[in-house]
């Protein structure tokens, strides 16, 4: 039996990739729940339509480089416990 997911988990799970440059496409699908090929498929697919880009960072220090690295972690505990949440609100239907 495979998930259904709605089409805001999709877009959340898409952003969550794009604000995490750092983390492979492995390393985001484990922290989202979702299979991997399930999760390349939409990469893909929004690839093709060109909304979905990889970007790096220009960083001026180390200090600035680990503020921005912080600051993706923090962003990164936020979006998996309002996914999560979300998660828990479609099987609580």
């Amino acid at each position: 039996m495979s998930k259904r997911y709605s089409k805001q988990f999709k877009e959340d799970a898409l952003l969550y990739v794009q604000e995490h440059p750092d983390l492979s496409i492995s390393q985001c699908a484990r922290n989202l729940g979702i299979n991997e090929n399930t999760f390349r498929t939409w990469l893909r697919l929004e690839r093709e339509r060109g909304e979905v880009h990889r970007g790096s960072g220009n960083f001026s220090s180390d200090e600035a480089k680990e503020n921005a690295r912080l600051k993706r972690e923090v962003q990164d505990l936020q979006d998996a416990l309002r996914i999560l949440k979300k998660a828990i609100g479609i099987l609580n239907n």
